[in-house]
């Protein structure tokens, strides 16, 4: 499938927009890598008072047979800019877009955001495909949270 964002003119959303992700091909399919993005500039809304949450949201991913194109992804979170919801419900909508997306072998969302009446949350959640070695990993990770960060 051709790119649609990359090489062009960036058309923002102010909107949650999960349509706006694109994949291209992972051209070493049979090796564990991992690809990190980060994102130092997530805004979103607080669904209750509209007050703007900042964070830096960080994704970790073991790619399958599809990656996610870095435009894109950049775009999609763009469009949480204006969205209410909750830090927690922010990295579980993108964990799981970007799972229904390309089906990573592993991945794991984090967000830290920014202290806004005295406190910070940073919301961690993870997933894997029901292959023993990426369960394995998933739990694991999922049980070092709060002890390597």
């Amino acid at each position: 499938m051709p790119l649609k964002a990359l090489g062009k003119k960036s058309d923002y959303k102010f909107g949650y927009d999960a349509s706006l992700l694109e994949t291209f091909d992972n051209p070493h399919p049979d090796n564990d890598y991992w690809v990190r993005f980060n994102c130092p500039e997530f805004t979103s809304l607080c669904p209750i008072t509209g007050q703007p949450d900042f964070a830096t949201i960080y994704i970790n991913y073991i790619p399958n047979r599809q990656m996610a194109e870095s435009k894109s992804l950049k775009l999609y979170l763009f469009s949480f800019r204006n969205h209410g919801a909750f830090h927690e419900d922010c990295v579980n909508i993108i964990m799981k877009d970007l799972v229904a997306l390309m089906n990573p072998k592993y991945i794991e969302v984090w967000g830290v955001f920014n202290p806004r009446g005295g406190i910070s949350i940073y919301p961690w959640c993870n997933h894997s495909i029901d292959e023993e070695r990426y369960r394995e990993l998933a739990k694991f990770r999922m049980m070092r949270q709060g002890k390597d960060n």
